[in-house]
């Protein structure tokens, strides 16, 4: 029982050692010592290593969202807005939560698991040893790699995602694709560009710091590298989520008053 309890308050912990460390990188980050080949090296793996997997998500939930929204449009004799709702709902919102939720199944899983396995293997420790802090030269480029790759990864998504809904649309809907990309410019704001790029900033931290930082406090062996992985994905999509709303609270939510 007590095991048990000493478990859960060292699980809590390292929930807060996440926060902790993202003082750190900006610290860090702050100083200017950086390892630039690391850096092109996960920006490698965050960019082309997910597009294939990001690409496809992107097309099928943009051919989905736009039947669904279709169908419903077509009853009001609205068939033409349904770009307008497909610009509101699916680039606004969908697109760069499912980008960020791949690239943390993916990447950020990676990221706890390689540092996880450094960590049990004592090869940190080797690094201390060398007088190279951790943070310059595992967790800095990773951070610094998802956030200059993210923002990039959600445009992408964008452009096959409404490239999805015009298939979908002409196809089942007869919606010229003119038609449907206008009523997507008329909806969509050039700020809505920038709000998409900050959230890729926003997100790609989340996505790097919840990795490394899982991946740093992880003890033991072999087991507790695969849970560290695991544990580090949910808590980034409950931060992702979470941090979403914010930025939807700040950015489109107008004041009452």
């Amino acid at each position: 029982m007590q095991q048990k309890k000493n478990l859960e308050q060292l699980r809590i912990l390292r929930y807060f050692s996440v926060f902790l460390l993202f003082g750190q990188v900006l610290l860090h980050l702050i100083q200017g010592k950086t390892y630039y080949r690391k850096i092109l090296e996960h920006m490698v793996s965050v960019g082309p290593g997910s597009m294939s997997p990001v690409v496809l998500v992107s097309v099928f939930s943009g051919m989905i969202f736009t039947i669904q929204t279709a169908r419903e449009l077509v009853q009001f004799g609205a068939v033409n807005t349904v770009g307008g709702a497909f610009a509101l709902a699916f680039c606004r919102e969908l697109a760069p939560i499912l980008t960020a939720s791949i690239i943390a199944g993916q990447v950020g899983s990676a990221f706890a698991a390689e540092i996880g396995a450094m960590r049990v293997t004592e090869q940190i420790d080797a690094l201390y040893m060398l007088r190279t802090n951790p943070i310059d030269y595992l967790v800095l480029p990773r951070v610094i790699a998802c956030c200059l790759m993210m923002p990039i990864m959600m445009i992408f998504a964008l452009i096959t995602g409404i490239a999805g809904g015009i298939f979908a649309a002409s196809q089942l809907y007869q919606v010229a694709p003119e038609v449907f990309l206008e009523s997507v410019r008329s909806f969509l704001e050039t700020s809505d560009i920038f709000i998409i790029l900050l959230k890729g900033v926003i997100f790609g931290a989340i996505v790097s710091v919840n990795g490394c930082s899982w991946g740093l406090t992880t003890k033991g062996g072999a087991k507790e590298v695969g849970e560290s992985a695991t544990t580090a994905v949910v808590s980034t999509w409950v931060s992702i989520f979470i941090m979403d709303f914010i930025l939807t609270l700040v950015f489109f939510e107008k004041p009452v008053f």
